[in-house]
């Protein structure tokens, strides 16, 4: 049994980041590996809760309590194959998921800090390399069945790793060079080493899953050829239609661009030194993108924002001021608002903030200011105040309070509205719907026999943890679909959303 008292007895610590010097010197991960000591303390804070409410926080069911007590006792083995029988991807979860479990643990109830589930589960899944690497499991029988992919990320390839295993023949398709979706070109290296994702890849081809790169599907292959070669077709091609603003006057200026062209072009460039090439941070008609020397303004508070800050930190920024249209959060949790074990509204400071740049709460932009020549030198900013009013967001700007701040490079990271208008859409049939994402039927299926659609192009843009569990549980229904022999797990439904309160 767990240790009652390990919450009382340890206060909840991470491992120190690498220093702010250092790190912004180079892309390598924040975070270095935490010592098996620290990990065991952390681990055996875990109570192993009567009603363990991680596990409703996280949509893939991951056996927390079980996986932390077999890391306090030392069962490191037992502990890998626990968190890898509901998580196909930890490595990628444990580094880059905002830990929706962490807001539910039981210790937050009771006014403690919650157990560091997300860096005991990174810490597992590297033990897992460590301990052998990440051994394929090749099905013994194939069906003769075979399963067409669209859409390399955590999603596509989750469904892709669990239909290989019930022994079906899966091709994945990704239109970009490389596989991984945005965990390749739109996460940071700081974030995410790419090693990481290439060993995945090696352990997905080895389990006999095939992978075709540069294929836009509905312009390279049309929907009729793929239905034609495979028994089933999974869409999982993401929610990359990002939000703009074209109703701000300058919004053409030159320098003006959306947050993800600024992170692809970064990685680009990453990727490339790795591979011992030159590389310029550019866009794909050539035009530069690089926050070098620059005054840089990024709008938006979100995960991307703060991936955009990091970049623009190490590629030497002048400076950055990160723009946000709410008011500051509090430091803890309202519980009138936001009851445990809901996922609360509090200040999020990620290690980018630690590395420079000022935030600027409860603003927004009203003009791109021309240099004139049709380049962005500024933007114009007033405070406002936000309100809701029948569910519409009213926004107003307090007279007096306008303001301009220098800006060579602004960076849209505003959200996104569901998956990209595209060929592929309707040649299979499917329609986007108001929020712009394809809505599935109780079995996955996208409107139209025998073409499933998962993750974020379902969802609209979530959280890791999310597309994986979408991936495992349209898998189940494809699985299903094709008359499989058993069931695949299948951890949520079309219609699971997360913890909220009523």
């Amino acid at each position: 049994m767990p240790d009652p008292n390990g919450f009382l007895r340890y206060d909840r610590r991470l491992p120190a980041r690498r220093p702010v010097p250092v790190r912004i010197m180079d892309w390598r991960e924040v975070y270095p590996p935490a010592g098996e000591e620290l990990i065991r303390e952390q681990a055996t804070r875990c109570m192993d809760c009567g009603i363990p409410f991680c596990h409703d926080g996280c949509p893939l069911g991951n056996r927390i309590p079980d996986w932390n007590d077999l890391v306090r006792t030392g069962g490191w083995d037992a502990a890998v194959e626990s968190l890898h029988a509901t998580n196909n991807f930890p490595e990628f979860t444990g580094r880059l998921c905002p830990a929706p479990c962490e807001a539910a643990c039981v210790l937050g109830l009771g006014g403690q800090q919650p157990v560091t589930i997300k860096q005991v589960e990174v810490e597992i899944a590297d033990a897992a390399v460590a301990r052998g690497g990440l051994r394929p499991q090749p099905v013994p029988a194939p069906t003769g069945r075979s399963v067409a992919v669209v859409g390399s990320g955590p999603a596509g390839l989750a469904a892709a790793q669990q239909l290989a295993r019930a022994g079906h023949a899966v091709t994945v398709y990704e239109r970009d060079d490389a596989l991984g979706g945005l965990l390749r070109y739109g996460i940071p290296d700081f974030k995410l080493e790419k090693r990481h994702i290439d060993r995945r890849l090696a352990q997905l081809a080895a389990e006999g899953v095939r992978f075709r790169t540069g294929v836009n599907v509905g312009v390279d292959v049309t929907a009729e050829e793929l239905r034609a070669e495979h028994d089933a077709v999974l869409l999982a091609c993401g929610a990359l239609q990002g939000r703009d603003t074209p109703e701000t006057p300058g919004r053409a200026l030159r320098g003006v661009h959306q947050a993800m062209a600024h992170l692809v072009a970064a990685n680009r460039v990453v990727a490339a030194a790795g591979e011992g090439r030159p590389a310029l941070a550019t866009l794909p008609d050539g035009t530069p993108i690089d926050a070098a020397g620059k005054h840089v303004v990024i709008i938006g508070g979100g995960d991307t924002a703060a991936d955009c800050l990091g970049v623009a930190h190490r590629q030497g920024a002048a400076g950055v001021h990160q723009l946000d249209l709410y008011p500051e959060p509090p430091a803890d949790r309202d519980a009138a608002r936001d009851p445990w074990p809901t996922w609360p509204w509090v200040l999020r400071s990620y290690p980018a903030h630690e590395e420079g740049g000022e935030r600027v709460f409860a603003v927004a932009v009203q003009e791109f200011v021309d240099d004139g020549t049709g380049q962005v030198r500024a933007v114009r900013i007033a405070e406002v105040t936000v309100e809701k009013v029948d569910g519409r967001r009213i926004v107003t700007a307090l007279p007096g309070s306008e303001r301009e701040i220098p800006a060579d490079l602004v960076l849209l990271a505003i959200g996104f509205e569901g998956t990209e208008e595209q060929p592929l859409l309707a040649q299979f049939g499917v329609t986007r719907n108001g929020r712009g994402a394809v809505d599935a039927r109780p079995d996955w299926q996208a409107g139209a026999d025998g073409v499933f659609v998962a993750g974020d192009m379902h969802r609209g843009a979530s959280l890791i943890v999310w597309a994986i569990a979408e991936g495992r549980a349209a898998a189940a229904a494809v699985h299903a679909y094709l008359g499989g022999v058993g069931t695949l797990p299948a951890p949520v439904d079309p219609g699971r959303q997360p913890l909220a309160a009523r």
